[in-house]
């Protein structure tokens, strides 16, 4: 994490127009590079058999400040990232993935009356303004962080679970930049005996009060003298990349949670609320929960049992290790005889990339890719490596991560009802025809 500045008038002015980009949001058919509107998605429904494509197959459209995106749902807005956005180690904010889980998320805020809270078990309540967050109260922080939904991949998982269907686009990485989560609750001074720190949004749904489809609400324990995993790294993020935090992403202040699945990274934040009992929020107490086994994993069967054989859960929290060939994609041959690069990305919530071994021959054997930019061990971290198909036929392309913890990827699937915790060895295949 390093120390940053963002200029207070510069990140206000710029606010004051991205307030209003979402008004009358509606999604248009992507276009493609002649201009003509893009064709239909490849099937509406890929099960019940794992899907085999790397993204989902929803449509492509394009919404107000943002790339041709895949579309999951309309309402609440659920947009995944092409594959081709993954080359590089920082995602534009134009084509980072959005997941929004209620229908009336912000499309506007006024900054005059926008205020964060931070209330409960303090000695201090505080009201603190955009302004008040920018203006050096509180010191200025960026880092480069994977932001991903707990379900990326969900459309892998055999049998099919319920939710979104992503392929593995539900994911990017930013220069987030803001001020410590940690800083601003010393400032409030909790009192003895608070365990946690609610996160509580501007986003609502139509559901009654109290149900999992009104509001959104997510925790962190504070740990002694407010530290702990989660604690050590966490920002109130007001910027994304250099820029003002876009509306779908959040504006005007979001949690970043480095290390952590999305499910933390609360956006459109509007207080701070410190507890002394455990959250009950659905979302927390029942919703975003794996067993508790090595990898999250467990069988359908398990998974039902009631009573004293209930599966134990815990709370999702750290990203496990992973990493993904984005190119050579498969869509055109290769010529045999040419040489050509096996580009991707790796990136762990438990440790700083370490290493990145690649295999051109469906796993029978593995050579060390080079590794590119170091951005931080949050942060997605490039590979490459060298290739020359020796002949004509097919090929499978295999990359395997370790991180600084000495997690090493598997190549064993997970499964449990939440389709969450997917970081199996993805394969892709590729085509090799005679150069001649």
């Amino acid at each position: 994490m390093e120390d940053r500045g963002v200029s207070r008038r510069d990140l206000l002015r710029a606010a004051g127009v991205g307030a209003a980009l979402l008004a009358g949001v509606r999604p248009v058919p992507a276009q493609d590079a002649t201009g003509q509107e893009a064709t239909a998605p490849l099937e509406p429904f890929t099960g019940p058999g794992p899907n085999p494509h790397w993204g989902s197959v929803g449509p492509l459209v394009q919404v107000p400040g943002k790339l041709p995106l895949i579309q999951l749902t309309d309402v609440p807005v659920q947009l995944e990232t092409p594959r081709a956005y993954f080359l590089e180690p920082i995602t534009p904010n134009a084509a980072h993935f959005v997941r929004w889980h209620l229908d009336e998320h912000p499309t506007k805020v006024d900054l005059s009356a926008w205020r964060l809270a931070v209330a409960g078990a303090v000695e201090e309540e505080l009201s603190l303004s955009l302004a008040d967050l920018v203006s050096g109260r509180f010191e200025q922080v960026t880092v480069a962080a994977v932001n991903q939904c707990s379900g990326n991949s969900r459309s892998r998982f055999q049998p099919r679970v319920a939710g979104g269907q992503w392929g593995n686009g539900a994911m990017g990485c930013a220069r987030w930049a803001g001020v410590r989560l940690k800083d601003v609750l010393a400032a409030a001074k909790p009192k003895a005996g608070a365990t946690q720190v609610v996160f509580e949004a501007l986003d609502r749904g139509k559901g009654p009060e109290g149900a999992p489809s009104h509001d959104y609400a997510k925790a962190l324990a504070l740990g002694d003298g407010l530290t702990g995993p989660a604690l050590d790294h966490a920002l109130l993020a007001f910027a994304m990349n250099d820029e003002p935090l876009p509306l779908l992403h959040g504006f005007p202040l979001r949690v970043v949670v480095p290390g952590w699945f999305s499910t933390y990274w609360v956006k459109a934040l509007t207080a701070l609320r410190v507890t002394t009992t455990p959250c009950q929020s659905f979302w927390m107490a029942k919703g975003y929960r794996v067993p508790r086994t090595p990898r999250g994993t467990t069988t359908p069967e398990a998974a039902a049992a009631t009573g004293d054989q209930a599966l134990p859960t815990e709370p999702i929290s750290t990203m496990p290790v992973r990493s993904f060939v984005v190119a050579p994609d498969g869509a055109s041959k290769l010529p045999a005889g040419l040489p050509v690069a096996v580009r991707g990305v790796a990136f762990s919530g438990r440790g700083a990339i370490e290493k990145v071994d690649v295999s051109t021959d469906g796993g029978a054997t593995w050579s060390a890719a080079t590794l590119g930019p170091d951005l931080g061990p949050f942060a997605f971290r490039t590979f490459s490596l060298p290739w020359t198909p020796p002949r004509a036929g097919r090929f499978v392309l295999l990359s395997r991560a370790t991180d600084a913890s000495g997690e090493v990827q598997p190549d064993e699937p997970v499964w449990n009802p939440g389709g969450y915790l997917w970081n199996r060895i993805e394969r892709q295949e590729v085509v090799c025809g005679q150069a001649s």
